[in-house]
């Protein structure tokens, strides 16, 4: 059997269906700025979302050639601490209407802050040495009897 081209048509695009868009201007264009510096952080700050990602192309209005300098300047300012890799956005959650509550929920496992059950020990009821393993659930484990012997003099 021989590989069978799709017959699935695609849907036109732009230009095809004769829709315009208005092209962005840059703001590098627009302010007339020739060199990106690296250390203008308020002009790069301009072309970094709020989450301090790089903004497209598409959403700047940059040409390639200024979105790649753009990028370069960026990366070269993240390097030197003048701008962050990622800013960290908080959203207030929930409020009087939270009718969940604040409890524990079923599908988090176990709670790493309870005390040891009996049956977290290992066998023997003495505790485990640093770094040894627990024995895996359903083995067997050896008992080992400890003597201890008193020195007459």
């Amino acid at each position: 059997m021989g590989k069978s081209k799709s017959t699935a048509k695609r849907t036109p695009k732009a230009k095809e269906t004769g829709r315009r868009f208005k092209k962005k201007i840059s703001v590098l264009d627009s302010e007339k700025i020739d060199y990106v510096d690296w250390k203008d952080v308020d002009l790069l700050r301009r072309f970094m979302s709020d989450r301090a990602k790089i903004r497209a192309r598409r959403v700047s209005g940059n040409d390639t050639q200024q979105q790649r300098e753009i990028a370069k300047a960026i990366k070269n300012a993240r390097e030197m601490a003048l701008l962050p890799y990622a800013s960290r956005v908080t959203t207030q959650r929930g409020g009087k209407g939270d009718r969940r509550g604040r409890g524990e929920r079923g599908d988090r496992g176990e709670r790493r802050d309870r005390p040891p059950r009996d049956d977290d020990r290992p066998a023997g009821g003495e505790a485990a040495a640093p770094g040894a393993e627990a024995p895996a659930p359903g083995a067997e484990v050896e008992q080992i009897e400890v003597v201890t012997v008193e020195e007459e003099q």
